[in-house]
């Protein structure tokens, strides 16, 4: 009834100004920008209930050879090697390196001397991480406690440990923890089961030789 009376002029005036109007209230809506969106609206790559981004690679295992820490560069130990391992060169990890051979058995083992700062993660760990090499499961405390040698030479503390790994391949590893002066020196050797095995008497002679160098050796 009412667009019966408006004149025909006003009528189309009403209508362009109309459209005109919806078209600029379209036109000024905001659009949201993807980095106001909530985490939980960014779909597969959202924050996960741990809060790590599910497409961010997790961190590397307690693997000593996967964690980057810097060797130990404070007060020193020396040693004396026997005549029949032959010193092997060194690197910038090791603070020594030698080969380990027996007469009668074949194959080679390695002896490695490595030091960290601090107590790299305690005893315990650094164990269950020497076991991890063997492909062996992780002992509590209180195994540990039975199965390490401890020893007093030379005013340091040693901590022994003789692992036996499993399989027609078997590795052993004879290791002691030597902490001194806040690190960690690690003496390791490392090859066929039985040939680190009948090479334990030298092993364990070469532990006795351990000791802080002298200080105008620093």
């Amino acid at each position: 009834m009412i667009a019966r009376c408006v004149p025909p002029a006003l009528l189309v005036l009403v209508l362009l100004t109309s459209c005109r109007k919806s078209s600029v209230e379209s036109y000024r809506i905001p659009k949201e920008k993807p980095s106001e969106l909530p985490v939980a609206a960014a779909g597969a790559n959202a924050a996960t209930p741990a809060g790590q981004s599910a497409n961010v690679a997790p961190a590397a295992g307690n693997s000593m050879a996967s964690t980057p820490v810097a060797t130990a560069d404070g007060p020193a130990l020396t040693w004396t090697a026997p005549a029949e391992w032959k010193s092997k060169t060194g690197s910038a990890m090791r603070k020594g390196s030698y080969a380990v051979s027996a007469e009668g058995i074949a194959g080679e083992a390695d002896l490695s001397i490595i030091a960290f700062p601090g107590a790299v993660g305690g005893d315990l760990a650094n164990l269950n991480r020497w076991r991890g090499q063997l492909q062996l499961p992780p002992v509590s405390q209180a195994e540990f406690d039975t199965a390490a040698q401890r020893l007093e030479r030379n005013g340091l503390r040693l901590i022994v440990v003789d692992l036996g790994g499993t399989g027609a391949n078997a590795q052993r590893i004879l290791g002691a923890m030597v902490p001194y002066e806040g690190a960690t020196w690690f003496f390791k050797l490392m090859g066929p089961d039985a040939l680190v095995a009948k090479t334990k008497p030298s092993f364990m002679a070469f532990l006795e030789t351990i000791k802080p160098a002298p200080t105008a050796a620093r």
